[in-house]
């Protein structure tokens, strides 16, 4: 771990932002808390956003703000200039105005000093997420950021003391809670179809050998790297959120403890020996010490419950989220096809196509057709979207807060740690401090709000969900 301190202490994180960002808003560390669940901030007519970092996310993110009314993206920022023109000509093509440009290393912190803006949509590698999140936050606006919110325990700590301070949104982009059957089954969860839920799973097994080791992938095979610095779950939302949420994690129980083991490595370091072999450039890569192919994280709630993360993107095996749920009356599963059960056996097709028409929230019924039209992983990244714009518009509590932001996140360093002292037990922290007892779950209807357009799009619809 000492390679990641050196780099937090290189960036110089959080501490010194003060100094370099002066139009900040203080954030008072010594004030009383305040609850960021269920906070409603104040109504927001025009949305105006800045999106940072113009990568792998970025572009899909400026394309699906761009057909949302009352939003505008008003400046976009990368470190690569091109990066940057190639963003704008989304939004010019539609014949909306252009955005101020922003670039190189730093662009981000002009970025933040010039512009007025209402919020930041943040889709730059891993490391960046929490310095510019907090960032983002002092400079007064709410913060929409990629997964995982944070790499570090202080890091989450510090993303969420200072939305507390500054009455600030800080939203992690978690896009499988707006998946069709997860909606379905959170849903169901809260009528009470499955009984008292007892265990979840969740899951990201995604075969990216190649793509992480492709020089025209991430960014200076960034998240190459952060698979020979980390041993754990580096990527534990995509499963764990959705999970979380039929679970009510901060608003009725929260997790308490987990423990992890990983296996060996069975795959990348061959990976860049193989590569080596014809090309000298991935010779630095060859006698590291990778993640394990296989990582399996085990958490226990407060009250009882227990949760099942794996995470594996090396295997050659087909892509699962598992999205598993089992309670006292019922029990649903998304891989390998969308099944539900009140006993020993599945239900029918045509029995599952009736809880679709009965259970399917009214969030999925009204945005989900245009949200297949527009695309994103099927359609549920435009429905995060348009909801986040949504709710800022209408004044309403955001679906995912930065309690969830932090303890969804936490699991990647708390199982490293774990897996790191063969497979301790390791407490999670409680982010709400206590509140999780009173909170309320999240609404999910449109209630107050579901009133902000959309722009037509003259498309084929995206019926298939891709990889996430």
């Amino acid at each position: 771990m000492d390679s990641r301190r050196d780099f937090l202490k290189k960036a110089g994180i959080l501490s010194s932002l003060a100094v370099s960002l002066p139009t900040l808003v203080n954030a008072n560390a010594t004030a009383e808390a305040f609850n960021m669940c269920g906070y409603a901030a104040p109504k927001i007519d025009k949305v105006r956003v800045a999106v940072i970092g113009l990568g792998m996310r970025g572009p899909g993110a400026v394309e699906r703000l761009s057909f949302i009314e009352g939003c505008e993206v008003v400046a976009l920022c990368d470190k690569h200039p091109e990066r940057v023109e190639k963003a704008q000509k989304i939004l010019t093509s539609k014949g909306l105005k252009a955005a101020k440009s922003y670039s190189g290393e730093d662009g981000w912190k002009s970025l933040l000093k010039e512009e007025k803006l209402d919020l930041v949509y943040i889709c730059t590698p891993w490391d960046y997420h929490a310095l510019m999140s907090v960032a983002a936050m002092k400079a007064g606006n709410h913060v929409a950021c990629e997964v995982p919110i944070a790499l570090t325990i202080k890091d989450c700590w510090e993303v969420v003391k200072t939305s507390e301070a500054t009455k600030k949104h800080c939203m992690m982009l978690e896009n499988c809670c707006y998946d069709f059957f997860e909606m379905l089954t959170l849903n169901m969860a809260r009528q009470g179809l499955f009984g008292e839920l007892i265990h979840g799973e969740g899951a990201y097994i995604h075969d990216l050998l190649d793509l992480n080791f492709s020089k025209n992938g991430y960014d200076n095979m960034w998240r190459l790297r952060e698979n020979i610095k980390y041993n754990g779950n580096l990527y534990p939302t995509h499963g764990l959120g959705p999970v979380a949420q039929c679970l009510n994690i901060n608003r009725g129980d929260k997790m308490d403890h987990l423990v992890a083991m990983s296996s060996n490595d069975f795959m990348m370091g061959e990976k860049a020996k193989e590569l080596a072999g014809k090309d000298s450039f991935f010779q630095e890569f060859v006698g590291k010490k990778y993640r394990g192919n296989m990582n399996t994280t085990l958490i226990r709630t407060a009250k009882g419950k227990t949760i099942m993360l794996q995470h594996d993107v090396t295997s050659p095996r087909p892509y699962s989220r598992l999205h598993t749920l089992s309670g006292t009356k019922g029990f649903a599963q998304k891989y390998p096809t969308e099944n539900i059960a009140f006993g020993h056996e599945f239900i029918k097709e045509e029995k599952l196509k009736e809880l679709y028409d009965k259970y399917t929230p009214e969030l999925v019924k009204y945005i989900g057709d245009k949200a297949k039209e527009v695309g994103g992983h099927g359609g549920m990244d435009f429905m995060m979207d348009w909801r986040l714009i949504d709710c800022l518009r209408n004044g309403l509590p955001l679906d995912q807060d930065v309690y969830d932001a932090a303890s969804w996140s936490c699991i990647v360093p708390l199982s490293f740690e774990s897996v790191e002292k063969n497979c301790k037990t390791v407490a999670v922290p409680d982010f709400t401090k206590g509140a999780w007892k009173n909170n309320n779950p999240v609404d999910i209807t449109l209630k107050g709000g579901g009133n902000t357009p959309i722009r037509s799009k003259n498309a084929k619809k995206e019926n298939v969900q891709l990889d996430v």
